[in-house]
């Protein structure tokens, strides 16, 4: 019997279940619902929270799992930018989180695995003038959850700008948590102001998030509910970590980011990928007791 199954299923929605037996660990996956994982179970440890009324609701901004940004992180300000003289509108988190992704095919060889993509159309280009594809591969292996992402930029022109990042719902049971990064300084959106970084942060009582700013090395180590520790690297294209909770909810993001809010409007550290090019990544996120 092999240690690898990858079961489709419906729960509201078309699902993909990643199951490896010999760790106990399965990663739900909805490609329909901005090709979001929503439970994942590593070493027999559940880390996310999940909303299910934000789920559930087809139109909903879902509260939990693991939301995909692209092509932005977080807000515009007036929730737009200009870009070569036009004036474009954008939600929250960009065009991903609000598609509905294709599958491009499982495996069960050596891994349980699910690959995604998403092509640009009428609905992103009304908000984002780009030709591009995102293909995602979710991978479940050694109790570890490996998201290899490709951003193409499918034109014949123009550079296509983003910053890409994501947005995972750990559960916790505390909003003061210890972060393991070597970052040294953070800036606290509630008041615009930065603060050094003395190896932890408290939310309680915050409303906006918070950005470590200067991590060298791309990693990022916290406790979770149930005794519990996650582990997430990333490549060091992802150059910031945001941190952000809802007060009287049993949750803290931690958000590997390629640029700080915003940045369409400051256009300091855009990506600027070229027309036919690829831009591969990696995320890893492990969990140990």
């Amino acid at each position: 019997m092999s240690n690898y199954e990858v079961r489709k299923y419906q729960d509201t929605y078309t699902m993909y279940e990643l199951k490896e037996d010999s760790t106990g660990s399965s990663v739900k996956v909805c490609p329909e619902r901005g090709g979001i994982v929503t439970e994942c179970q590593l070493n027999g440890v559940e880390l996310f929270y999940l909303d299910r009324a934000t789920f559930e609701h087809p139109t909903a901004n879902i509260r939990g799992g693991n939301p995909v940004l692209f092509p932005i992180c977080a807000q515009l300000k007036n929730g737009e930018y200009e870009w070569q003289g036009t004036t474009y509108k954008m939600a929250n988190h960009g065009v991903a989180r609000t598609s509905a992704w294709d599958v491009v095919g499982t495996s069960t060889e050596g891994e349980a695995s699910i690959t995604l993509s998403l092509r640009s159309n009428e609905t992103t280009k009304a908000s984002y003038p780009f030709d591009f594809e995102l293909v995602f591969t979710y991978a479940l292996v050694n109790g570890e959850l490996h998201i290899r992402q490709q951003y193409r930029n499918t034109g014949t022109g123009a550079d296509m700008p983003f910053y890409a990042g994501f947005h995972p719902y750990f559960k916790t049971e505390t909003k003061k948590i210890a972060y393991a990064i070597d970052a040294t300084r953070y800036l606290d959106l509630n008041d615009n102001k930065e603060y050094p970084y003395e190896g932890e942060i408290d939310l309680s009582g915050k409303v906006e998030s918070l950005t470590l700013l200067d991590p060298k090395t791309p990693s990022v180590s916290f406790p979770i509910a149930g005794g519990a520790r996650v582990t997430m690297t990333y490549d060091p294209i992802f150059k910031y970590v945001v941190v952000w909770s809802v007060e009287g909810k049993p949750f803290v993001c931690v958000e590997p980011w390629m640029a700080k809010t915003d940045e369409f409007n400051r256009k300091d550290e855009l990506v600027m990928l070229a027309a036919g090019q690829t831009l591969e990544a990696q995320l890893t996120i492990g969990c140990s007791r």
